[in-house]
């Protein structure tokens, strides 16, 4: 399908994550990268010069530019209902990193004012949108793990002042940002993850109860941090559909990334929701009479992953077993790595900017982003506010993409 033309896109904070964007960008012809932007003049600079695009004097210049149609609001977390706020009211469409803003009035706000304004706004994470979230959400439709009653998700990031944060840089020569994730904390910047693709395959969310702590208060930083939040999150979603969820987030306990959908026929399962293309499996237990015990055996398959028009086939996961946890620790460091230059981080800049090309609702629905950020604030918040939590908003069902639908036999 042909598009009139590009829709010409600009950067609007250049810190460490807009390289993921830049370098995924040539993969979506519907994206013209028109230049960046920053407050910090060096950092525009840089950017400007290795992908050599247009630096923006200013957020002023981008709004001022007709040619700019879609802003990516990558500014730092606290800045998101801002910068958002003054490119709806530009009359830009918008993609912001998650969430889309700090308190779910500011949120509502922005999800409003896009309506009055007819503008498309959305939200990272757009993992929902790859690979392995559609095969799940296939399997899913297809029963392929029967009745679903219960998941399990975790977001867990091992012991995070033990890494060595400091030296994490990207291509351009910018740092993890690590002040404002430890200002900001590890549910919301992780929790939204298995969230949008929970809420996607099962529905809007009733109700979340949950529990928030802070168990290494300073996190054993330097830094002189203005704000402590929850190092270790637990919640439970109810959703109308009928399911329930237990959803783990932490600083603290080590990385797994995995979630495992419970049916009365078996588990459907990935290790890692952050990874692309990470195996999807469907494991049934067989039961077996051994004298007077009964014991269970698993029998786990892998499930053929859907692959987009275009797209590369998926490879099969590697069943190495290292025994050493300091060579799982190299591997794991090297795998993140790896993975995090390979994940295309424009699937919702794509997605949004084809929507309004093609005059559609985008697939990543404000109403949508707008529930995951309710939710993810309400586990987040529950260290201040109490364990539960009755859900506002909702949205309408979803589908998985159509190049995910063909029914697969023979597991």
């Amino acid at each position: 399908m042909g598009y009139q033309k590009e829709v010409g896109t600009a950067i609007v904070g250049c810190g460490n994550i807009a390289a993921h964007y830049c370098s995924a960008m040539p993969q979506h012809p519907i994206l013209r990268l028109a230049g960046v932007t920053d407050r910090n003049d060096w950092r525009a600079t840089a950017y400007a010069n290795y992908y050599s695009v247009r630096k923006y004097e200013s957020l002023d210049d981008v709004l001022n530019d007709p040619g700019v149609e879609l802003v990516l609001n990558l500014t730092s977390p606290r800045s998101h209902f801002p910068v958002s706020k003054a490119c709806l009211e530009a009359g830009k469409n918008v993609y912001s990193e998650k969430p889309l803003a700090m308190s779910f009035p500011e949120a509502q706000q922005l999800v409003k004012l896009a309506e009055q304004k007819g503008r498309y706004i959305a939200s990272a994470p757009s993992r929902l949108l790859a690979e392995t979230a559609q095969t799940m959400w296939k399997a899913l439709g297809e029963k392929a793990v029967g009745t679903v009653h219960a998941i399990y998700a975790e977001m867990d990031g091992g012991l995070i002042y033990q890494s060595r944060y400091k030296e994490w840089v990207n291509e351009v020569g910018m740092h993890w940002p690590y002040r404002d994730e430890f200002e900001v904390g590890c549910t919301i910047e992780h929790a939204g993850y298995p969230v949008s693709w929970l809420a996607a395959f099962f529905g809007p969310v009733q109700s979340v109860t949950a529990y928030a702590t802070c168990q290494i208060p300073d996190l054993k930083t330097d830094l002189k941090l203005e704000m402590i939040p929850p190092d270790l999150t637990v919640a439970c979603l109810k959703f109308k559909s009928g399911p329930v969820a237990r959803l783990t987030s932490s600083w603290i306990a080590p990385a797994d990334h995995s979630i495992r959908i419970f049916g009365d026929t078996g588990t459907l399962s990935t290790a890692d929701v952050w990874a692309p293309r990470s195996p999807v499996y469907i494991t049934r237990s067989r039961n077996m009479r051994i004298g007077p015990k009964t014991i269970s055996i698993p029998r786990k398959r892998e499930y053929p992953l859907a692959v987009p028009p275009g797209g590369a086939s998926a490879k099969k996961a590697s069943r190495t077993v290292l025994r050493s946890p300091r060579a799982v620790a190299r591997k794991l460091r090297a795998r993140f790595l790896h993975l995090r230059k390979r994940v295309d981080f424009c699937l919702g800049p794509a997605e949004l900017a084809t929507a309004l090309r093609e005059s559609r609702p985008c697939k990543l629905s404000p109403e949508y982003c707008l529930h995951n950020t309710e939710v993810v604030l309400a586990i987040h918040n529950s260290l201040d506010t109490g364990s539960h939590h009755e859900v506002t908003t909702s949205f309408r069902p979803m589908d998985p993409e159509s190049w995910a639908l063909p029914k697969f036999s023979g597991v």
